[in-house]
């Protein structure tokens, strides 16, 4: 019993380490970008993302604001809220879980400073509380890649995980989706228990879906 147990650590404390170094290769990358390619990538990835189903057939979308060099969220917000969606935008509560508030437009958000993180950009509206992210009709996923199973590798903070365990909790089954840039499309990231299968991936050049753990890419829009 001990063995297996000392086994099992070991393989848990081998994929963490295999994680971390993808993440710091991913995140060099990232950092490598200059302004315009960034600017492109976030118009491109605007347009795949407005074509998906799952976004043109929903009333409520939790999304994000990108922060730094992740792929660009702002034209798409503005084009969801445009398109009539209620947008809901995360509020990162002191122990990392977060809030959620509707999106009201640009001038709506405010940079708010967090200890030990850059300022993010928060909606300003009154918090609905974490549970309201359970009755959105698709949640936008930030990360830093996903493989061909569907399987995401976030940044680690733990965020996005809580709120998948909120949404499983709740029995609720909206469209996860994972907005990444093209090359962050890999074939394999390190798995955990807890880890989960999003449903499509939108990227600057179009989209792929996935037909959950263990399933085959979808055809590319």
């Amino acid at each position: 019993m001990v063995g297996n147990q000392s086994d099992a650590s070991g393989q848990r404390a081998a994929r963490v380490a295999e994680k971390a170094a993808l993440r710091r290769e991913l995140l060099a990358a990232r950092r490598a970008r200059s302004p315009e390619s960034l600017r492109t990538a976030a118009r491109a990835l605007a347009r795949s993302a407005s074509g998906l189903p799952e976004l043109a057939g929903a009333a409520t979308v939790a999304a994000y604001v990108s922060v730094g060099t992740e792929p660009g969220t702002r034209e798409l917000l503005d084009a969801l809220r445009s398109a009539g969606k209620r947008v809901l935008l995360p509020l990162l509560l002191p122990d990392n879980d977060l809030d959620w508030a509707v999106y009201e437009g640009p001038d709506s958000l405010t940079a708010t400073a967090h200890a030990g993180k850059m300022a993010l950009l928060e909606p300003s509206g009154p918090p609905l509380g974490p549970e309201a992210v359970t009755g959105a009709d698709a949640v936008l996923l930030p990360g830093l890649a996903v493989d061909a199973r569907g399987m995401r590798l976030g940044r680690g903070g733990g965020s996005y995980d809580r709120v998948l365990e909120r949404l499983e909790r709740a029995g609720a089954h909206p469209a996860l989706v994972v907005l990444l840039y093209d090359e962050e499309v890999v074939a394999r990231v390190p798995e955990e228990p807890h880890d989960h299968p999003v449903r499509a991936v939108a990227t600057p050049s179009g989209v792929v879906r996935f037909e959950g753990l263990g399933g085959s890419p979808g055809p590319t829009a």
